[in-house]
């Protein structure tokens, strides 16, 4: 039988281990499934709310569960890397010159950051647990590219809990979490969950531009922008089109407007995800003009370029009609015929609606 001790005094000791990788937030959940959490997760996708990510319903059963994905797991370690920003992700709203680009993804893509900490955390683990018997200690590592309910794990861990917009908020860092797990077949005692602290407050369901909220603590994802302009393919549905602004990669206002951010400092934030020169103000211009090649150099180390150049450019050119800038019409004209049928598209609606006559 496993001495308690030996967990405890390991437990505290990976908290302590966590913190020096760079993880802020650290809890234990349990591996085993919780009913209310996959009920939810099946009435969303049994409502089409996923839109075109058929990914989250092919793989449903792994996504129930920590237990259903891989039977083995006991515990659910659960981390928090904080991207505070410096500055108002929306102090960019209606310049029309230029795109504005989610905060987490100014910065080196978080996939690769919080993955290499992970590894090492899980690495030290079993390393640990060897040297205090507990021999055979399996784990294996997740942040966002698996079947995993990080939000739901992250809550039952005690990050914090999930808001009205769906996504994790912290008392200590606000919205601006990205989350990782650990599966491990150690069963450490879990912790207690996240009580919710929305109250009333009703700020991001009211900022969304796009009414992507049927009801708080719900999301449609085929409405939101982060949805359309990075999952979604093709041309994006017309009655979005000017919803969308600048913002040529994700969304923040739903999260920009949560009043717990007062408590969250940048100076938690990873280092790595501080925003670099040419995408904390891109200039449409330039990336109007962007070919496949110079997409992957100006895009490279960065989540930006899973979405690659047609989508890329598609999103932009939104922004361009969104803009009210005629200087760009010449640019934009250079794209009606495009090879990508979504460019092209999205290049003549912006044509339309920067020279109706």
């Amino acid at each position: 039988m496993v001495n308690e001790g030996v967990i405890s005094r390991l437990r505290a000791d990976l908290e302590v281990e966590a913190k020096r990788l760079g993880f802020v937030a650290f809890g234990l959940a349990p591996a085993a499934e919780d009913r209310e959490t996959a009920a939810r997760l099946d009435t969303w996708l049994g409502e089409g709310m996923h839109g075109s990510m058929a990914w989250m319903e092919e793989r449903t059963y792994h996504r129930r569960s920590p237990q259903g994905l891989w039977p083995e797991a006991q515990s659910v370690i659960a981390l928090g890397m904080s991207y505070a920003p410096a500055a108002d992700p929306l102090a960019l709203a209606g310049h029309g010159k230029v795109g504005r680009i989610s905060a987490y993804a100014q910065g080196a893509d978080y996939h690769d950051v919080v993955k290499k900490a992970l590894k090492a955390l899980a690495r030290w683990l079993v390393a640990e647990a060897a040297k205090r018997g507990l021999e055979g200690t399996s784990v294996k590592v997740f942040t966002d590219t698996a079947p995993v309910m990080e939000k739901p794990l992250a809550s039952a861990a005690g990050l914090g809990w999930q808001g009205k917009h769906s996504n994790m908020v912290s008392q200590s860092h606000g919205s601006w979490l990205l989350l990782g797990e650990i599966y491990t077949t150690l069963a450490f005692a879990s912790g207690a969950p996240g009580a919710d602290h929305c109250g009333s407050c009703t700020a991001c369901q009211t900022a969304c531009p796009t009414d992507a909220f049927p009801a708080p603590y719900r999301l449609d994802a085929r409405r939101c922008i982060s949805y359309l302009t990075i999952e979604h393919k093709g041309p994006i549905p017309l009655e979005f089109r000017r919803a969308l602004g600048n913002r040529i990669y994700g969304c923040d206002d739903c999260l920009a407007v949560c009043p717990w951010n007062k408590f969250a400092s940048a100076a938690s934030a990873n280092k790595a995800f501080l925003p670099r020169a040419e995408l904390s103000q891109p200039r449409l211009e330039e990336l109007l003009a962007l070919d496949d090649a110079g997409f992957r150099k100006l895009f490279s180390g960065s989540p930006i370029k899973r979405i690659g150049r047609d989508r890329f450019v598609r999103n932009c050119l939104y922004a361009a009609g969104n803009s009210g800038e005629l200087e760009l019409v010449a640019q934009i004209a250079e794209l009606v015929d495009d090879p990508d049928e979504a460019v092209a598209d999205a290049a003549r609606w912006a044509l339309a609606e920067l020279t109706p006559a």
